[in-house]
């Protein structure tokens, strides 16, 4: 069995990953650290693992895990690595900020590989460390890669997304308060968001020569999880050109599909798939994503990444269905 240890095991991101794993065939938790809860039965926090998990948190670590995940708050993961070492056989992936650009990708001789199956694959394979993507990040690259694959991307690019309330995490904030976020509805961040760097560096990737502005809006919906984006930009050919170059870019992805039909949210929601929707209007390209933050924005595709790392099939443990009800 694969022997797993995640830190930071209180929040959003580390539950999903502790309810997918307890199913995983391959995979045994050797631990869940938190600094806060060391000692405290694990289904205390998240509290639907009373009867499905019966560990407690810890405040120390086996540092010969075969699979360490980093749930810790953007740059956190370079503060703990600093303070903690582990075997060199341990596969490391940080589902925070700290590794996800060129410019910080080695660290403590460790290089990390940007951990977007869709874009690269086999560098993945081969990888003992991993950046996972951002969620917004995740949705917005999904939609765009297609088009900068086949240099296609010659002017602006549009993004309208909004967020389920997970994405803010679990520490309270202003804007995170039920009474504040129920029934109601805000932009943050505009045209600044963090993800943006990683956006522009996977573009960049597959069409060199891309020097337009990626203008982005994200906002806060009232909804607990999943991103719902739409983005526009200039497309001379007609949808049925733009539904071929998409279908052909994922034909062998796991999880991102392209569909015929208008989406809405829940056919994501609770699922690891990017589900992907073109439309054409007066030379403007629509591409509509959606995915489930805690999923395929975090989570999900961080064990989808194990498992392409440990050459498992890439599916495994990650066959879920949407809920609709």
């Amino acid at each position: 069995m694969i022997k797993v240890g995640i830190i930071g095991g209180a929040g959003y991101t580390a539950g999903e990953l502790i309810r997918l794993l307890i199913n995983h065939p391959q995979v045994e938790i050797d631990f869940v650290f938190s600094t806060s809860n060391g000692g405290n039965q694990i289904s205390k926090v998240h509290q639907d693992m009373v009867g499905s998990l019966d560990k407690t948190f810890t405040d120390t670590v086996n540092p010969n895990v075969d699979v360490l995940f980093l749930c810790l708050g953007h740059g956190n993961s370079v503060k703990f690595l600093k303070a903690n070492s582990f075997s060199d056989n341990t596969k490391i992936i940080d589902l925070g900020n700290d590794f996800r650009l060129e410019t910080d990708k080695v660290f403590n001789g460790k290089t990390f590989v940007y951990g977007l199956p869709e874009l690269q694959k086999e560098a993945i394979e081969s990888a003992n460390y991993i950046a996972n993507p951002g969620c917004f990040a995740t949705a917005i690259q999904l939609g765009l890669l297609p088009l900068a694959d086949s240099g296609l991307l010659n002017q602006d690019v549009h993004i309208n997304a909004v967020t389920g309330a997970t994405g803010a995490g679990t520490s309270l904030s202003a804007t995170t308060h039920y009474t504040w976020r129920d029934n109601n509805f805000s932009y943050y961040k505009p045209f600044t968001h963090q993800h943006l760097g990683e956006i522009n560096q996977s573009v960049k990737q597959l069409q060199n020569n891309f020097d337009s502005d990626i203008l982005f809006m994200p906002n806060r919906g009232n909804f607990s999880r999943g991103i719902f984006a739409t983005i526009y930009t200039d497309f001379e050919g007609t949808v049925e050109d733009a539904k071929e170059i998409y279908k052909s870019y994922y034909k062998d992805a796991a999880f991102t599909f392209v569909s015929d039909d208008n989406l809405h949210l829940k056919q994501a929601v609770n699922t690891n798939k990017c589900l992907i929707h073109l439309h054409k209007h007066n030379g403007k390209l629509l591409v509509t994503s959606i995915i489930d933050n805690l999923l395929k924005g975090a989570s999900g595709q961080a064990i989808q990444n194990m498992n392409l790392m440990l050459g498992l099939e890439e599916t495994t443990g990650l066959n879920l269905k949407a809920t609709y009800f």
